[in-house]
């Protein structure tokens, strides 16, 4: 299965650049999008991006399983490199299909054989979805059980990771449920709280409460947000790893597939916003090259783009809660063959100029 369903990840690479065409050293700024087990996706990109030594990480900018990816990975990078890094981010996976073992939120053996990686069809996950319905995470969960804490107390020593500098600057988006503003975590504020705060699915789990505050899943507010690698990094590359799909060809009609895209639209909405932004404001400043013009202090951002729409089209929403090993490995895999195919065409663009057109396709 593993195979087959990879095969099909591997994009069309048609237009690559010689790969000896530039070795010098670009540092870009990661931005890491939210998609709960697609975030396996993420993990075979960073692992690809890992490899190349060309490329220096200047800060990363993540919500929700994004948020996992960047503190695993940047932890790893402090304990020991990129190899620390890859090797992290391996274990961590590992650990979360482990954990999901353990669920009895399973998708079916004829699922498996017939390659629906969602969860429509268990009987476990069915009863869920109508309990949650009617009921909340502090009726059906009241000791707030998240195997998530587990995994990552597993993969990360945060008091260590707080004592000492962080290699690549990182910054975490939540959502404040009193406010509806977005918080972003970032230096002494990153634990093991700040991580889960930044994934909490509210029909899932409690709200995390971090200094009287409470919050849910950031994708709602900043999936992932930019502003903070606009005012705090050195970098104008950005790069945006999207696993949430911007476009679908086909009407919703299934009440589980319009709910699924009210979500994709929704966690979508935030990043469009600051697209709309920064475009505004590259205009701005393509328009006025006056050294003497105010517009001289403005930051302006090159932004790229590692996606897989075709892939995360066929894939249901609750397939981002099937963390079973094999169809993780699928997603990785697809992540380094995509991020593959974007190095061999794009990377001679960073420090040059944006390789997506961003009015195109944000606006």
């Amino acid at each position: 299965m593993m195979n087959t369903l990879a095969s099909t990840l591997r994009p069309a690479n048609g237009g690559r650049t010689d790969d000896s065409a530039s070795t010098a050293t670009r540092s870009i700024n990661l931005a890491l999008q939210g998609g709960g087990a697609h975030g396996a996706f993420t993990w075979g990109v960073l692992d690809r991006l890992l490899e190349d030594e060309r490329i220096e990480f200047d800060g990363i900018s993540a919500t929700s399983a994004g948020a996992m990816n960047a503190t695993v990975m940047v932890y790893g990078y402090q304990e020991g490199g990129r190899a620390g890094a890859k090797s992290a981010l391996a274990h961590f996976w590992r650990r979360v299909a482990h954990a999901a073992q353990l669920s009895p939120f399973q998708a079916t053996w004829w699922d498996k054989v017939t390659g629906n990686q969602g969860l429509e069809s268990s009987p476990s996950f069915m009863w869920l979805d109508f309990v949650t319905r009617v009921m909340s995470p502090y009726q059906i969960n009241p000791l707030n059980w998240n195997p998530l804490r587990e995994v990552l107390a597993a993969s990360v020593d945060f008091d260590a990771f707080r004592s000492r500098p962080l290699p690549i600057r990182l910054f975490l988006s939540a959502t404040n449920v009193r406010t509806g503003k977005v918080k972003v975590f970032e230096g002494a504020e990153i634990t093991a709280e700040a991580v889960l705060a930044s994934g909490c699915l509210p029909f899932l789990f409690q709200a995390v409460e971090i200094d009287g505050e409470h919050y849910w899943d950031g994708g709602y507010m900043g999936n992932p947000a930019i502003f903070p690698l606009i005012y705090n990094t050195e970098s104008s590359d950005v790069v945006v790893v999207h696993i949430n799909p911007m476009n679908r060809e086909e009407l919703p009609r299934t009440a589980s597939e319009i709910i699924n895209r009210i979500n994709e639209i929704s966690f979508n909405s935030s990043l469009m916003r600051e697209m709309r932004a920064i475009n505004f404001v590259t205009k701005l400043i393509d328009e006025h090259q006056d050294h003497d013009d105010p517009t001289k202090d403005l930051k302006k951002l090159r932004i790229h783009s590692i996606s897989a729409e075709a892939v995360m089209q066929k894939l249901s929403v609750l397939s981002k809660l099937n963390a079973d090993w094999d169809f993780l490995l699928d997603l990785k895999e697809a992540g380094r063959a995509h991020a593959d195919a974007w190095l061999l065409q794009n990377f001679d663009a960073l420090g040059v100029h944006s390789s997506v057109d961003i009015a195109g396709t944000y606006l």
